[in-house]
């Protein structure tokens, strides 16, 4: 995948950083589509009062005592728009769309089907640099260390919002119009979750009594898709995740490739924002356990380059389960194997694993980007279903 390396312009450059990266000095919140001028103010939906508490039991340096550690570097009407109760309601207002875009017709997976609810919390374009720097080690406790994955792929994709603010987007993008709320009271007992979300990313860690309950929905998408330069850093955010997909279908036979291969054209995702436990009852394409050992090692990489992006040990436990259930796995695909098309599309699902790959067409830039899923079909939300 050889892709352009763009620049930015010199005004761009002047912002001041943060998560390894830039962080954005305005705190203008504005809509997604190119086009939209809305505006809207950091925590839209946060008006009702919460049971949720910002204190209890938490074992030191565990992402519970983080989540704490940030809420209380924050101001009371701040904690009181971050801080929400533990509902379906909260933890479903996600979406890859920005924010402006939300409360109105057209908050779909694609930007055109169904409605999707303003995300809740509060935007990170509100805080001040202590506040930032609680927020960034929480989210680093939160996230994988490994190098294109979990805490380092969405820096890079901050990197990439940011790039689109500059450069046609205007402020409806940039890493101001991203969104933190603590849903419950973050501690060692009860059910929480840390949540984290803005244009094409959405991070929903579910805990109960202390242990990660569940790591999805959770969305990533990248536009540009083509590695750019960023104050002397080349981003490219979803490079780990494209490559497993490709060498994946690579490592397939013809024969195996024309079993893969799905009937239909899919232009987005099927389980997108909104369509929450709507798994397909019907398996498509090869099952994995016809492959070769090598290419069974090649579905598992795939997997893993979205499993890693929660913490490394949560991520090992995850992983385990899904590689005790991969002969019972299917992968499937549709348009090109090169993933580099308009409508390209693949997708793994297995006994619990759900993981779509779906290209689309440029919305601010030329050329194509990805939207990606990963979803558990028993652990989505923490298995909170009501």
């Amino acid at each position: 995948m050889t892709t352009p390396t763009a620049s930015l312009p010199h005004a761009f450059v002047s912002r001041r950083w943060f998560l390894g990266g830039a962080a954005v000095a305005t705190a203008a919140l504005a809509g997604c589509a190119a086009g939209s001028s809305g505006s809207t103010s950091a925590g839209t939906t946060a008006t009702a009062a919460s049971s949720a508490t910002a204190t209890g039991e938490a074992a030191s340096g565990s992402v519970a005592a983080l989540a704490q550690a940030f809420l209380a570097t924050l101001t009371d009407d701040q904690q009181a728009t971050t801080l929400l109760d533990y509902t379906l309601t909260n933890a479903q207002a996600w979406s890859n769309l920005p924010q402006a875009l939300l409360g109105a017709s057209g908050g779909g997976p694609g930007g055109g089907m169904g409605n999707s609810a303003p995300r809740v919390g509060l935007s990170i374009g509100e805080l001040s640099d202590e506040q930032l720097s609680a927020f960034e080690t929480l989210l680093k406790a939160a996230t994988g260390s490994k190098t294109g994955l979990g805490y380092d792929e969405i820096t890079q994709h901050l990197n990439a919002d940011d790039y689109l603010e500059a450069n046609g987007g205007g402020n409806d993008y940039g890493r101001a119009n991203y969104y933190v709320a603590i849903l419950g009271s973050p501690q060692d007992s009860g059910t929480w979750e840390f949540q984290f979300g803005g244009h094409h990313l959405a991070v929903a860690n579910t805990y109960t009594d202390g242990a990660l309950a569940g790591a999805t929905p959770s969305f990533r998408g990248i536009e540009p898709n083509a590695a750019f330069d960023l104050n002397g850093t080349t981003n490219q955010p979803m490079k780990v995740k494209e490559a497993a997909f490709q060498a994946m279908l690579a490592g397939l036979s013809d024969d195996q490739l024309s079993s893969a291969r799905l009937s239909d054209t899919f232009s987005d995702l099927v389980l997108g924002p909104g369509q929450d436990w709507s798994f397909p009852t019907d398996k498509l394409g090869v099952q994995v356990s016809t492959l070769s050992s090598e290419q069974k090692d090649l579905v598992l990489a795939a997997v893993a380059t979205y499993v890693e992006d929660v913490t490394d040990a949560d991520a090992a436990t995850i992983l385990t389960r899904y590689t005790s259930e991969l002969d019972q796995t299917y992968i499937a695909y549709s348009g090109t194997t090169q993933l580099t098309e308009q409508n390209d599309y693949v997708r793994i699902d297995g006994p619990s694993v759900w993981i779509e790959f779906s290209m689309q067409r440029g919305i601010v830039l030329s050329g194509n980007h990805p939207h990606s899923l990963w979803r558990d079909r028993t652990t989505d939300y923490g298995g909170t279903k009501s």
